[in-house]
């Protein structure tokens, strides 16, 4: 397998197992031990290198606000070390974010991230998504 077979499948079963499910058992099986979110406006963690405890963090962060996050991937792309993926988010905002409070509105938006990896483990993204579009559908402007 080349590893643009190889890193669009781990990729799908990061996706699934970390940030749809929130399954930590296997988070060393696919983060490497230096995550580095290099672009990501309005993430907390944006131009941060996270070990693997913060990034956990990080994702409980999301799932804490949303306990049915979901990210459905529609397209992927693969090159060298990195995987774009497109994707739609969905969930309902049940818990509170700074300066925003839980309104139990539900969303769907759509986004893209390149994941990069590192001796097959994901090390990083730079990410873009429709922040507009999810204030609007929860009720918050």
């Amino acid at each position: 397998m080349t590893n643009q077979q190889t890193l669009p499948t781990i990729l799908t079963t990061f996706m699934e197992e970390i940030w749809n499910r929130g399954n930590f058992g296997q988070l060393e099986t696919f983060v490497a031990p230096q995550y580095e979110i290099k672009h990501d406006p309005g993430d907390p963690w944006e131009g941060q290198t996270l070990d693997l405890e913060t990034f956990k963090t990080c994702v409980l962060y999301s799932r804490n606000a949303f306990p049915d996050l979901n990210f459905a991937i529609q397209e992927m792309v693969a090159e060298a070390d990195k995987v774009v993926a497109f994707w739609i988010m969905s969930g309902t905002h049940q818990g509170d974010l700074p300066n925003l409070p839980a309104t139990g509105g539900a969303f769907a938006i759509s986004g893209m991230t390149i994941y990069y990896f590192a001796e097959n483990k994901v090390c990083g993204h730079t990410q873009a998504y429709d922040r507009l579009g999810f204030l609007g559908q929860v009720g918050f402007v």
